[in-house]
């Protein structure tokens, strides 16, 4: 059973009051704007009352056990708490691409992708709405919702909110952009970051564990995301360093290959290309240093960036190239 079908419907709406009395004034994450959401007021991320949507679809690009055969039913919530000048969907997450709808059709979305046969509903760059979408669970929950709900957000997340989550949320899925603050600030506007994403991954880690596997599918767990950046901006070691130690060496990673300079990046000359492939090698193997034991890498070829993702996965995970200074990963 997921764990939206095991929650006392009282309990759950009990889970919405506290998550409506968190938007006026707004501090559901850690921007603590404190405008009136309920008045429809808009701050530092430009959401209003009502959740805005840009797209839902079967999505068959994620990981794989996210992603499985049949795809994961994503919801793309358009606007961010963060200003990533590197973006890749910053048409979405600045640029408030997409159309409010009510709770009900919010809810009858999650029906239609379960309907479709995905194996989890995929919330993307949710927290804002987070309110929003306890209601519409309630609805859903009436309706014989029952696939795994994926939380798939920026790390940049309030302890407060995500604790209103426990025991709804099935399988946790945040960025860990950054290791270091001063990168954080210059390329996210985000100067607490690595504070903020470590208390906020902990409390993630506490509520769900590692990821559990099933038939090739995710039912439950963490699974982090970190990109690698060009020019070691995203301090990647560090980031690696404290899953290890301070989460659990089994903490599912996904080191992606897939940057590539848009949205401002060309501002900013030293992430103004594709990271290397040694550069991405030396990410591998900082993984494995620290004792890293799980996860998956993306091919050399994604450093090209094809458009959709390729995977390899499983322990400590080997690379089919030899790279200078680094040597076979």
């Amino acid at each position: 059973m997921t764990k939206l079908q095991e929650i006392d419907k009282i309990k759950l709406e009990e889970r919405v009051k506290e998550a409506y009395s968190l938007l006026s004034p707004c501090h559901l994450c850690p921007r603590n704007c404190k405008v009136n959401r309920l008045k429809d007021k808009r701050g530092y991320c430009k959401a209003g009352l009502l959740p805005e949507i840009a797209s839902f679809h079967p999505h068959y690009g994620e990981e794989p056990p996210i992603s499985g055969c049949m795809g994961s039913g994503t919801i793309f919530f358009s606007h961010c708490s963060l200003r990533c000048v590197f973006c890749q969907n910053y048409s979405l997450s600045q640029m408030g691409e997409g159309s409010e709808v009510s709770i009900e059709e919010l809810a009858n979305i999650m029906l239609k992708l379960q309907k479709l046969g995905c194996h989890n509903i995929n919330f993307v760059t949710p927290t804002h709405y987070t309110a929003q979408i306890l209601t519409a669970l309630v609805i859903a929950k009436e309706k014989d919702l029952k696939i795994p709900l994926v939380y798939n957000c920026g790390g940049y997340e309030s302890v407060e909110t995500l604790k209103i989550l426990d025991g709804i949320i099935d399988i946790y899925m945040p960025d860990f952009k950054y290791g270091d603050n001063a990168s954080a600030k210059k390329y996210s506007s985000a100067p607490d970051y690595v504070e903020v994403a470590k208390s906020a991954h902990k409390e993630m880690h506490r509520q769900v564990g590692d990821l559990v596997i099933e038939n090739g599918v995710a039912v439950k767990g963490l699974l982090i995301r970190h990109l690698v950046m060009p020019d070691v901006r995203a301090c990647s070691d560090r980031v690696f360093e404290f899953i290890a130690k301070e989460l659990s060496p089994d903490t599912a990673v996904n080191i992606m290959a897939q940057y590539y300079p848009t949205h401002l990046a060309y501002k900013y000359p030293e992430i103004d290309r594709f990271p290397t492939i040694n550069e991405y090698s030396q990410a591998l193997q900082t993984a494995k240093d620290t004792g890293l034991n799980y996860g998956w890498r993306q091919t050399v070829s994604t450093l090209v960036r094809e458009k959709k993702p390729e995977w390899k996965n499983g322990k400590a995970p080997d690379s089919d190239i030899l790279t200078h200074g680094v040597g076979k990963v």
